[in-house]
């Protein structure tokens, strides 16, 4: 399998992305079970790329629904090293208000045990370093792209991810703020620790939509949804802008699932040596 592509996950504005080609969509099977949708396969500004929305086409997965160890395995399957994370977040700093793309650097993870969080399972131990989740090289790029668009963001600060699909009632909110968490969202983990555990380069844009609800501003239905249009719209000149960029550069990274696995090659089943084969391929 050739390597080095991209891939983007993300939620369905990505589709309306101007200029946009659907060039095909990919049924992939995986050890894990089925990923959020077929994988599409799409070519913007002369760039090929895949895409998988995150909650499925028809937004049909809740945060701890979507099945993030088959998300990051078929895109790894189909040669992807390179993950951009489109999320929508709400914001727990002043500083940032709705419409800042924030380049986040950090995770806190918030869930409660649900999500199946690792490829190393059923007699394979690993343990892959997150101690940065977020690839640099990657991370200059988007930042580059928002400065070039003249787009409203922050780079640096902690995503914390919560269960979800409820908010968080305004002690919780308080207290995530108190950690010194910048956004709150619900998906970026385990996704973001699964694609280090894939030898993947990933980074987020997190788009707010609005504050986090410590604090006490009230916010229509109407002006959210206006928000997020917006964003739709910067993600996609940001899009524009990036993927011809990570295209030219495609930045070498360290791959640190290669160092990760602690059970020897000759206690591998064949089925987890084909899993492993696939996850390990650079």
């Amino acid at each position: 399998m050739q390597r080095g592509k991209i891939g983007i996950i993300g939620g369905s504005g990505v589709y309306n992305i101007d200029g946009i080609k659907l060039v095909n969509e990919h049924k992939i099977d995986t050890p894990f079970g089925s990923p959020s949708s077929e994988i599409i396969e799409a070519k913007l500004a002369d760039t090929d790329f895949y895409f998988i929305p995150r909650h499925g086409k028809e937004h049909s997965f809740h945060p701890s629904e979507v099945n993030y160890r088959a998300n990051i395995f078929a895109l790894k399957k189909l040669g992807v090293d390179y993950i951009i994370s489109i999320s929508a977040v709400g914001s727990l700093k002043e500083e940032l208000p709705p419409t800042t793309f924030v380049l986040v650097d950090q995770f806190i993870d918030w869930t409660k045990g649900k999500r199946a969080r690792t490829f190393f399972e059923n007699g394979i131990v690993g343990h892959v370093s997150c101690a940065d989740p977020i690839e640099k090289s990657l991370q200059k790029i988007l930042e580059e792209s928002c400065k070039k668009t003249n787009l409203k963001y922050s780079v640096g600060g902690t995503y914390i991810c919560i269960e979800g699909p409820q908010f968080s009632s305004r002690a919780e909110s308080n207290l995530y703020r108190s950690f010194g968490a910048s956004v709150i969202g619900m998906t970026n983990v385990p996704e973001s620790y699964l694609a280090k555990e894939a030898g993947m380069a990933y980074a987020t844009i997190a788009m707010v939509t609005d504050f986090d609800c410590w604090k006490d501003e009230h916010c229509t239905v109407d002006e959210i949804m206006a928000v997020m249009k917006t964003n739709n719209q910067n993600a996609q000149k940001l899009l524009l802008d990036a993927l011809p960029r990570l295209r030219e550069s495609k930045p070498d990274f360290p791959r640190e699932n290669e160092i990760g696995i602690m059970t020897p090659k000759e206690r591998w089943s064949a089925s987890q040596s084909e899993t492993l084969s696939v996850l390990l391929d650079k």
